[in-house]
Parts: C-alpha cells; sequence; structure tokens
C-alpha cells in the first residue's frame, strides 16, 4: 500500500517541541510517511529549547530526511508528490523566505514547491509582537495560497500541561493539511467538554 507523504520543515525559531509533537503524531498514521528538514538554525533551537536528544530523536522517527542545503533533494522538485508541508516553527527569516520565493536552501524551496503546485502548506509562525513587514509576509503567503497557523494555545478543552498544549495545537496543523484520516485534534462540542470538565474536576478533589 502505497503512503501520503508530508514534509515537515524545522527552522530556527522557538517551539522545538512543537516540531518533535508534529513527527511524534505523523509518525502514528501507519498511511503516512514523514520526510524531514531541518535548517542549521532549527538544530540549535533543538539543542537549546529540548536537548541534545532531540535531534536524534526526529532523524529516528522521520521516515526519510535530508540536508538543508541539499536543494537537489527529492523534495524539492514538483514531481515528487506530496499531500502537503507543514513548516514548524516557522522563523520570520523563513516566512520571508517563501513570501519572496528566495528558495536558497531546501525547507524554502520544498515550500516554494507546495505553492506552484497548489498542495497543502502550513506555516506555523513564531514570533510576538509582530511589526508591519512580518504581517505584510504573513499575506503575501496566505495569498499565494499558504495557511499561517500561529501557534495560538486553545484552552476550551482544559489542557492540564504544557504537554496537552503542545500536543492540541500539533493535532490541529496536521488536521489543516486535510489528510484521508480521522481528526486528530479535539474537536469543540460544549456538552462533551463540559462533561470531561466535571469529571476532571471530580478526579482531582
Amino acid at each position: 500500500m502505497s503512503k501520503e507523504r508530508v514534509v515537515v520543515g524545522v527552522t530556527g525559531a522557538s517551539g522545538a517541541a512543537l516540531a518533535l509533537r508534529v513527527v511524534e503524531r505523523l509518525a502514528e498514521i501507519p498511511s503516512m510517511e514523514t520526510h524531514l528538514i531541518v535548517s542549521n538554525a532549527g538544530r540549535r533551537t533543538l539543542l537549546h529549547e529540548i536537548g541534545p536528544h532531540a535531534l536524534h530523536r526526529l532523524l529516528t522517527i522521520a521516515d526519510r530526511s535530508y540536508q538543508v542545503g541539499d536543494i537537489g533533494a527529492a523534495t524539492a522538485s514538483g514531481s515528487f508528490r506530496t499531500a502537503g508541508m507543514i513548516v514548524v516553527p516557522c522563523s520570520m527569516r523563513t516566512l520571508a523566505a517563501i513570501a519572496t520565493g528566495l528558495a536558497d536552501n531546501l525547507v524554502v524551496r520544498a515550500a516554494d514547491v507546495h505553492l506552484k503546485e497548489r498542495r497543502r502548506l502550513v506555516l506555523m509562525t513564531r514570533e510576538t509582537p509582530l511589526h508591519l513587514g512580518h504581517l505584510r509576509n504573513m499575506s503575501a503567503v496566505t495569498e499565494m495560497g499558504a495557511i499561517v497557523m500561529p501557534p495560538v494555545p486553545a484552552f476550551y478543552h482544559r489542557p492540564q500541561s504544557i504537554e496537552e498544549v503542545t500536543d492540541h495545537l500539533a493535532a490541529r496543523a496536521i488536521d489543516l493539511l486535510r489528510l484521508p484520516v480521522a481528526l486528530l485534534a479535539t474537536e469543540w462540542d460544549p456538552q462533551a467538554l463540559a462533561q470531561n470538565a466535571v469529571a476532571r474536576t471530580r478526579g482531582s478533589a
């Protein structure tokens, strides 16, 4: 059975745990095949925010990985069919490069391919506060067809830990690819969420 390919780009913004969780969640889906590209700044952020094991963990669970400077890799071509791409986290430098078509590394080139082939591209942009240049770049990539998803946590499902927040954001990003799998993120269901809240309250009493 052929698998659906998903490209994951990891760049040098804060939020390395999100990258790890996205790849972990994709690895849990038997029908998915993950193709990983980590920028040099992304490697540094993984080391700083998670530790020396983080990059090894990513490389181990991804189906394939590529060097960021290898602009001749499979993911650099539109003939390499994929179900979509997530850049997580997406630095403002990477956002600007995608917005202007400056495909000087494999992360940006792969993102550019997804735009030109009209495939799903989710950018988990990480910066705050935002200046006008950031906002204009977000507007530009949105007009091109990308989905800008800053990792803003949801609280309606009453997360009890940073891990739950991270997991929900990762699931939402994957769901935005509209893959032929069941939704991963908790859906808005007031009745069910209220029942879960009551159950949690009783459990902590």
